[in-house]
Formats: structure tokens, C-alpha cells, sequence
């Protein structure tokens, strides 16, 4: 069994939760996910089955898009709805909506995120979680995220309540923190906030509408038709730059031979996905870092 199949992560779960009811269902060890979801975050986890575990890393590369809430008038210590009350402050302003437009026209393009306490990031080869669960408080690394774009989906002018609520769509690179740019949208606007609910509804070319659940997974594995809506391995690499080659290249592309690199790719420095004709993607490549005009191969997927 090999492809990529898009999974549904329903609440409750973690990522690694998924990968293990998926491979007791699939009856298969090579699975793997791609990119932590929080248990409470709902939407698109697409799972690497078999050869296709290969190019997991160039998913979770990708950029995202989630759905969110933000409630502004209290904070949490997980900086989402699961978490416990760390501050509280009553919105005793009406907030226009211009006021959270401009808010989230700010924190568009290039931020800096400083990650949660409870989250997988590691600090002297130890996750954050770990010490939050004990109580001990580390410094954290900052680090820059780019926001692509940021939509307030609700319509109302006016936001009135002792606590007010409203939904975003953010489109955004690996790495970055929903529920902290909530965080960082409730302190534009005065107030302490958290992330009340999250959906990711893409995850690179993969969307809300390719997923499937675990309940329609078991069926298609009972009636054998699983196979069928196995994604291949190519659809992961979708947003990579392509390189043709011919059949005379393809076999040397197996042996890990350089490149020449390509006119059109001479100011880039991400992967590059060696295509055949037929649309197979042999390996990946990368820049040379000795020869700036060659490129070598950093994994090759397909040498049978």
C-alpha cells in the first residue's frame, strides 16, 4: 500500500493518535503524519502511507490554511479553550470592526511568534509541554512565521459583551502558532484573548473537501477499495518547482547523479522535484553548496 491519504482529524486526538488507529485499520506499519495538530484542532491531516512516508517532511514544509476564533476578554495557559483562566479583563469598549481589520492587517506579511509553553517545541532536548506540565518556566525561542493573509469572516460593525467573539481565515508558512496570533490580536486590541476554536481547512494542495474520516476509511478498507483513494506521492509535491527530465536522465537520477541547474532556478534555494514526462517524480533535488551551478540529489524516491 502507497499514497497520501487525507485525513479528517476529528477533536480529541492527537497526530500520533491518528497515525496509530490508521495503521490497526490500514494493517499496515508505515504510516506517518505530517505536522503536529493540536487534540482540540480539527480538519485536514494528510497520512503518508508505505514509499510515500518519503516525502511527509515536504507537506508539513508547506504552507497552511486554518479557520479560526479568537475570544478576546481572557487568556488561558495553553493559549486555547482547553487550558486554564490566566487573565481576565472585561471588553468595556464597543470594538468596530476597522479596529480588528487594521489589527490584522498588521500582523500580515513577516512576524515574530514566540511558541506556547504547552507545545512540542524543544528547549534543551526537551519539549515545552514537559516543563509546563511540571511548572517550570524556560525561556523560549522567537521566531519569524510569515502570514500570508488574514480574513475576518464575521460581518458584524460592532463588537459589544463582556467577552466578544469573532472568526478568521489565515493562510500561513510552517510554524506558525494560531493559537498565539490570537494571543497577539487580543493584545492589539487591549485586551487578553485566546483561540477558541481551530479548523485547518488546506494543508499544502491538500483541502477540507479531499478528506476523508476514519468511519469512511474502515468501509472503503472493508469493501477493498482503499487503493482507490490513495493519493500518489506526487500530489505532496505539488507546490515544488519542476525539473523535466527524459528516460536517458531518469536512470541516472536513480544513481544519485548531479544536475545541471536549471536557467529558470539559478536564484532559488528550496527542493526541486526531478519529473519524468509521464508526471513521476524521481528524487529531489537541491542547490549544490560547492557548485553553484550544479544540483545534487537530497532524496531519491523512485530507483526501481
Amino acid at each position: 500500500m502507497e499514497g497520501i491519504l487525507p485525513l479528517f482529524k476529528p477533536a480529541g486526538l492527537t497526530s500520533h493518535d491518528c497515525v496509530f488507529k490508521l495503521r490497526k485499520i490500514l494493517k499496515t506499519k508505515k504510516v506517518g503524519h505530517t505536522g503536529t495538530l493540536d487534540p482540540d484542532v480539527t480538519g485536514v491531516l494528510p497520512i503518508c502511507i508505505g514509499k510515500a512516508t518519503k516525502v511527509a517532511e515536504y507537506i508539513t514544509d508547506a504552507g497552511k490554511v486554518y479557520v479560526g476564533e479568537v475570544t478576546i476578554g481572557f487568556s488561558t495557559t495553553t493559549e486555547d479553550a482547553s487550558g486554564e483562566i490566566v487573565e481576565k479583563k472585561t471588553v468595556n469598549r464597543t470594538i468596530k470592526r476597522e479596529e480588528i481589520l487594521n489589527v490584522l492587517d498588521e500582523l500580515t506579511g513577516e512576524i515574530n511568534q514566540t511558541p506556547p509553553m504547552y507545545s512540542a517545541v524543544k528547549v534543551n532536548g526537551v519539549r515545552l509541554y514537559e516543563y509546563a506540565r511540571k511548572g517550570i518556566e524556560v525561556d523560549r525561542p522567537t521566531r519569524k512565521v510569515t502570514i500570508y493573509s488574514i480574513d475576518l469572516l464575521d460581518t458584524c460593525n460592532e463588537y459589544i459583551g463582556d467577552t466578544i467573539s469573532f472568526r478568521f481565515k489565515v493562510s500561513c508558512s510552517k510554524g506558525t502558532y494560531i493559537r498565539t496570533l490570537a494571543v497577539m490580536i487580543g493584545e492589539s486590541l487591549g485586551y487578553p484573548a485566546h483561540m477558541s476554536n481551530l479548523k485547518r481547512v488546506q494543508s499544502a494542495s491538500f483541502t477540507i473537501e479531499d478528506c476523508l474520516t476514519f468511519e469512511e476509511i474502515e468501509k472503503l478498507m472493508e469493501n477493498g477499495t482503499v487503493g482507490k483513494v490513495l493519493r500518489p506521492l506526487e500530489s505532496a509535491l505539488s507546490h515544488l518547482p519542476k525539473y523535466i527530465i527524459n528516460d536517458k536522465v531518469a536512470e541516472k537520477v536513480k544513481n544519485g547523479a548531479l544536475l545541471k541547474l536549471p536557467e529558470h532556478l539559478k536564484n532559488y534555494n528550496g527542493p526541486i522535484a526531478a519529473e519524468t514526462e509521464e508526471g513521476l517524480v524521481i528524487a529531489i533535488y537541491a542547490r549544490h553548496p560547492l557548485k553553484p551551478d550544479l544540483m545534487k540529489p537530497v532524496k531519491v524516491l523512485r530507483n526501481d
